[in-house]
């Protein structure tokens, strides 16, 4: 993908895509390494029907390469913009043939050079041939040369010398400046040649899909902004087989209302990956409850922009006080689901070469917050709540919707810090300021998710940690640390750069400006029959065979 990480509400669960149902009675738990998908083959999938879905929100930048782009603007993308690139459950890559009719990597004098041989038919919508153009326009928007395009990562695409026409216009070579560990996380999504200025590329996706410009086995039917509705159509321009299903429905909803209306029949499939989601539909006839692990991660972020948080002792106490195991206790009750404290944002412990790289710099130690606010100046009075300067030591966060597990995370964090003296304002607000709140910064602490779309994690090393990266929503890092995570970058053996990056994460941990908090479950309802949709792990498949079984 462009990226292997994307921002997303803490605790929503992705439906990805596609197994076999899980007992909702069951208080076992399931592989880690397993996705349920109910995978079926295109000829045992009933043409017609439809799949409607919620959304946290419709984001109102659609283009996905954007920095203000999140996990729900990919999952919109994917529908109607050409994927060039299908993952495994356990993150195998392999191209799509509808696009590519063939891949091929070196490395020659040095440098890894991948060529792209493209199908003749990829045309988008607007009659713009598929081809190198297409390509080269990826690289230039995403390359980080032209920083008035706020592209949400330049990975990778940093690290590329040239994109040139190959033997036809239907083929692009790739010439990196060295050897690049990870190449098959590039170029898996395009940027349309027709965006061609820094004003294209950040602002006319805005509240504007640009169907015009994508190309795929759907097209936009409909987009109502105010509804948050979008109604996706087969396409008729798209060369390959046709859709499974007629239309695609996405609806932005608040998680109670999901809920109600998955109960009522309105939604084909939710997640419940909390245990009151999961008990409002456990005595539901005529549906599966689909589980894997997460590529994701919940964390809490921390606001260097406000003032009192930009002494670290204050930040390293904020963090200190609050007790990961007691929240991982409340986000997986009912959901017979356990699991280690997650000390990484680049791998998963699903993952080879995954490390603890929290370890000891952010355990739980209460003590040392009240030791660490007293060396800042933090005093207590009678109310419990310290002071300085006649400031009182109050933090804000925000939370989103009405999901009662994270309101129950909220109220415990709330009492954790109240313990060391340090007031937590919780502010209730609607899922659709997801992106206002994220993008203009509104809040001192907040949970969010880093969601993957590829198993890649160290190539997007800088995206997670660099200071001037997008995704880096805390506002740390350091031009030491920017230049530790660039040596790490061209490390050529993938195992090594692992190594190597693990030390360089542990060392980024210590500025304490972001926690992990878990990883957890994807669990999603569904009715019985939807078949190649699910809890996927890293799955990407082809939207085309979404449908419901005959």
């Amino acid at each position: 993908m462009r990226a292997t990480r994307f921002i997303v509400a803490a605790t929503v669960a992705l439906a990805v895509v596609s197994g076999c149902g899980v007992d909702l009675s069951s208080s076992s738990t399931f592989e880690p390494g397993q996705a349920q998908l109910n995978a079926k083959p295109r000829e045992e999938i009933r043409d017609g029907g439809s799949l409607t879905t919620a959304l946290t929100e419709v984001t109102p930048q659609w283009n996905t390469f954007q920095a203000d782009g999140t996990a729900y603007t990919s999952s919109l993308w994917h529908w109607y913009n050409p994927v060039l690139a299908y993952f495994s459950a356990d993150g195998e890559y392999s191209f799509n043939r509808d696009y590519l009719t063939d891949v091929r990597k070196a490395v020659i004098d040095g440098k890894t050079v991948v060529t792209y041989t493209i199908n003749p038919r990829a045309t988008y919508n607007d009659g713009t041939p598929i081809d190198w153009r297409s390509f080269e326009n990826t690289w230039r928007v995403n390359s980080g040369a032209d920083s008035a395009y706020a592209a949400s990562s330049t990975d990778g695409y940093d690290q590329i010398e040239s994109v040139t026409r190959g033997v036809d216009d239907k083929q692009a070579v790739v010439t990196f400046r060295g050897v690049w560990a990870w190449p098959d996380g590039l170029f898996n999504l395009l940027q349309h040649p027709k965006i061609v200025t820094a004003d294209d590329f950040n602002r006319s996706y805005v509240q504007n899909p640009r169907a015009d410009l994508g190309a795929g086995p759907y097209t936009i039917e409909s987009y109502d902004r105010n509804a948050g509705t979008v109604v996706f159509r087969r396409n008729p321009k798209w060369w390959g087989k046709p859709g499974k299903l007629e239309r695609r429905v996405f609806r932005q909803m608040e998680p109670q209302a999901a809920i109600n209306a998955f109960r009522n029949g309105e939604l084909d499939a939710t997640g419940v990956s909390s245990k009151d989601n999961r008990a409002q539909v456990v005595t539901m006839t005529g549906i599966d409850v689909r589980a894997s692990a997460t590529p994701a991660n919940a964390l809490l972020v921390v606001n260097l922009d406000t003032p009192v948080l930009r002494d670290i002792r204050v930040r390293e106490a904020l963090l200190r006080g609050i007790d990961r195991q007691t929240l991982a206790r409340i986000r997986f009750t009912g959901l017979g689901y356990t699991e280690d404290l997650p000390g990484s944002f680049l791998l998963y412990p699903f993952q080879p070469g995954y490390r603890d790289n929290v370890g000891s710099t952010v355990t739980y130690d209460q003590d040392r917050s009240r030791r660490l606010l007293d060396e800042a100046g933090w005093t207590t009075d009678g109310s419990g709540i310290r002071h300085k300067g006649g400031q009182r030591l109050t933090l804000s966060m925000p939370i989103l919707g009405d999901d009662a597990t994270t309101a129950n995370l909220a109220r415990a964090m709330q009492a954790m810090l109240r313990q060391v003296g340090i007031d937590l304002a919780i502010a209730v607000r609607p899922t659709s300021d997801f992106s206002k709140v994220i993008v203009g910064k509104e809040f001192d602490v907040f949970q969010m998710g880093f969601s993957s779309s590829d198993p890649f994690g160290l190539a997007y090393l800088c995206q997670i940690w660099c200071s001037n990266s997008q995704l880096n929503r805390s506002g740390a890092g350091s031009p030491e640390l920017d230049a530790e995570i660039r040596r790490v970058q061209q490390i050529p053996d993938p195992t090594a750069q692992i190594k190597a990056g693990n030390e360089v994460e542990a060392r980024a941990f210590r500025q304490y400006s972001n926690l992990p908090l878990f990883n957890g479950p994807t669990m999603v309802a569904v009715k019985k029959g939807l078949a190649n949709y699910g809890a996927g792990m890293f799955y990407i498949g082809p939207v085309e065979d979404i449908g419901w079984a005959k």
